[in-house]
């Protein structure tokens, strides 16, 4: 017995309350439209804030969101309309980028363990830290970096058609490893791609494939 009624039936309606608790889409489903009610409170949360398109910093899908802001402080977090991959959704996690922003536990500063220390420096500046990257991955591409070899990764030995031990160029170094992350664009990754392979990296990695 389906007790239906201008088309919606009891099943229909029990299913879509989810047991008592009435959502946007099935009040949507109804026939009720609350877009205005939903405009006006979100009117109200953001008003006078400056809309920032952004992109969820989680998965490799690239969820567009935009961010509210108000007097340089991030007030808000949602999904962009706009956005031709996710047309204004997010799931669960994206939806809470807020909390990953604006959070107490977020680490804001440098923090720098010398080798041997037991206790975080925390005066190091930024600046500091991107020059101290940059000379260690130096040092460490100085170290290590091969021209040729005569044996591959698992030790046998590299021989022409003739069975002749040869040396093959390779140019590489095997102690620095690049892991990129979601947000990068296209050109963020031709960019970081053609830096890692001038130095001579061949372990490029992405976060999303982890």
């Amino acid at each position: 017995m389906s007790n239906s009624s201008g088309g919606f039936s009891r099943r229909d309606f029990l299913r879509t309350a989810g047991g008592g608790g009435f959502a946007l889409g099935g009040l949507l489903s109804f026939g009720g439209d609350l877009r205005a009610a939903q405009a006006e409170v979100r009117r109200l949360k953001i008003k006078n804030a400056k809309e920032v398109p952004s992109v969820c910093p989680y998965c490799a899908v690239g969820c567009g969101q935009i961010v509210s802001v108000r007097d340089g402080k991030i007030i808000n977090i949602e999904g962009n309309p706009e956005s031709p991959i996710s047309r204004g959704t997010l799931c669960p996690k994206g939806a809470a980028t807020y909390q990953l922003a604006v959070n107490p536990l977020r680490t804001t500063k440098v923090w720098y363990r010398a080798p041997g220390a037991t206790e975080w420096d925390k005066t190091k500046t930024l600046d500091w830290a991107m020059d101290r990257i940059a000379q260690l991955t130096k040092e460490t591409r100085d170290k290590t970096f091969v021209e040729e070899r005569d044996t591959d990764m698992a030790g046998n030995p590299f021989k022409d058609k003739d069975g002749k031990p040869i040396e093959k160029r390779v140019n590489h170094t095997l102690a620095i490893a690049s892991l990129g992350g979601a947000t990068m664009d296209n050109e963020w990754n031709y960019v970081q791609c053609k830096l890692m392979r001038a130095l001579g990296v061949v372990f490029l990695e992405n976060q999303a494939r982890i």
